[in-house]
């Protein structure tokens, strides 16, 4: 949806530009853009004919305000409309700012209960759950699997959740689902454990004994929070789960897993308009700590390629050892100078930060497009190569990378599977930044800047 929707408005805004009002007309073609993009993006009818009726009612006989041109204005439009369609509303129908969280508001333990079907990513989540919970929250996590059917998800569940570092309750598939919550609830209890998150068992298909077993889990164990983990790739399979899973249980919430596998992005609008609860989490990677917070409006940001910025930032805060560029920092400050391994750390915070396309996710459409696909597969794979040349490097050679000469690198070239040219390719890569950071000691900074145009490709920069 994100790439489609993007495309048709900015075709759109090039259209309507010298413009100077919003009529009945440029609305009309605006919205059956709209409508097409949301329609190929699998989101249910109803939600796109309500969505369409408020984003004309708002952008009808609207000014121009300041500089906008009409077609900004309505991407602004559209933009507001899409974050409240994904959003949590408060009492006024307002947006409410940032992301929706757990509650935990409650008597330790806090239960939360996962429902959802077979193959949503239930067990994988729960075990991110309880990552974010321990690493953002501070609590200290148990988890518990329901499924007694599938005995490889009991298994599944004592992986991952070891991979988050929180705490694993077993379970027998021998043993009826109730008395296994109840047993975990007791333990969670007794060992004062902040959060109980209790995996439940899905199916290939909705079915009355899936429900019946759920809704007798959600009467024994009275959860604060049970949370609908829902693939986003379903489209519109993930409606009518959404409606079965809502008349069976009081949902609190929604978690839509594979998100950033989704082209389309349907399942985000009408998940959320079906079930009447906000999306809390969304699983973006495969990762342990793939899991966000959802933000409407950025995830609405993002959508009409606009990137998502803060996640950006997130991701780089994340991935960056903050000791490590201090040090950096200090050697450049105090003149030392910069070795090999300096350039072997720059690359492996890059790989930290999940690599040049995950950064790209993230950045609005125009630049991102620049960039180009093949373009960042060719710098991932030269950033892998660069390693495994500087990994084939002595010590020595390193720190003094001016003794390597014609049979060191052959042997180099030899140890990392390359070619000798591409030896001297990373050589000369790291002269340049050499060269770049003596300048920043020197106070250079401002003429660097300039000249930065001529070393495109320089990784870390």
């Amino acid at each position: 949806m994100a790439s489609t929707l993007a495309d048709r408005l900015s075709r759109l805004v090039k259209t309507m530009r010298g413009q100077a009002r919003i009529t009945e007309t440029n609305v009309q073609e605006m919205l059956r853009e709209v409508r097409m993009a949301l329609l190929e993006a699998d989101v249910a009818l109803p939600v796109v004919r309500d969505f369409v009726a408020r984003v004309k009612d708002k952008a009808l006989g609207a000014e121009v305000v300041g500089s906008l041109t009409p077609g900004q204005a309505l991407v602004g439009i559209v933009h507001k409309e899409l974050a409240a369609t994904m959003g949590e509303l408060d009492e006024k129908g307002q947006l409410k700012a940032g992301a929706s969280d757990i509650n935990l508001h409650t008597q330790p333990p806090a239960v939360i209960l996962m429902a959802g079907l077979q193959g949503a990513g239930k067990t994988t989540t729960t075990a991110k759950l309880a990552k974010h919970l321990i690493e953002k929250r501070k609590k200290k996590v148990l988890t518990v699997s329901g499924d007694v059917y599938r005995p490889a998800a009991i298994e599944q569940l004592k992986t991952v959740t070891a991979q988050a570092g929180a705490e694993w309750f077993p379970s027998t598939p021998d043993q009826k689902p109730r008395d296994i919550a109840l047993a975990a609830l007791d333990h969670a209890r007794r060992h004062y454990f902040d959060v109980l998150l209790v995996d439940t068992a899905g199916r290939l298909a909705i079915d009355e004994a899936l429900m019946a077993e759920i809704r007798e889990l959600h009467a024994t164990l009275k959860p604060v929070e049970t949370l609908f983990v829902v693939d986003a790739m379903q489209g519109q399979d993930a409606i009518n789960t959404a409606k079965a899973f809502k008349e069976a249980l009081p949902l609190t919430g929604v978690v839509l897993t594979k998100l950033d596998g989704d082209s389309r992005g349907g399942a985000a609008l009408s998940v959320r308009a079906i079930t009447g609860v906000p999306i809390k989490f969304a699983g973006v990677s495969e990762k342990i700590d793939g899991l966000e917070a959802f933000n409407a409006e950025r995830h609405a940001g993002r959508v009409l390629g606009m990137g998502d910025i803060v996640a950006l930032v997130e991701e780089v805060t994340k991935g960056v050892d903050l000791e490590s560029a201090k040090a950096m920092a200090d050697k450049i400050k105090s003149g030392d100078a910069f070795t090999l391994d300096d350039f072997l750390l720059q690359l492996q915070q890059m790989k930290k930060m999940g690599g040049l396309s995950s950064l790209m996710d993230k950045l609005p459409t125009q630049i991102a497009a620049k960039a180009g696909a093949n373009e960042m597969e060719r710098a991932e794979r030269d950033m892998r190569r660069m390693t495994g040349i500087i990994h084939s490097m002595t010590k020595l050679e390193r720190r003094k990378p001016e003794i390597i000469k014609a049979t060191r690198k052959k042997r180099i070239a030899n140890g990392a599977g390359v070619q000798v040219q591409d030896v001297n390719r990373l050589l000369n890569q790291f002269e340049q930044m050499r060269d770049m950071m003596k300048k920043m000691k020197g106070g250079g900074l401002f003429k660097m800047m300039k000249k930065m145009g001529g070393m495109k490709g320089l990784p870390g920069m």
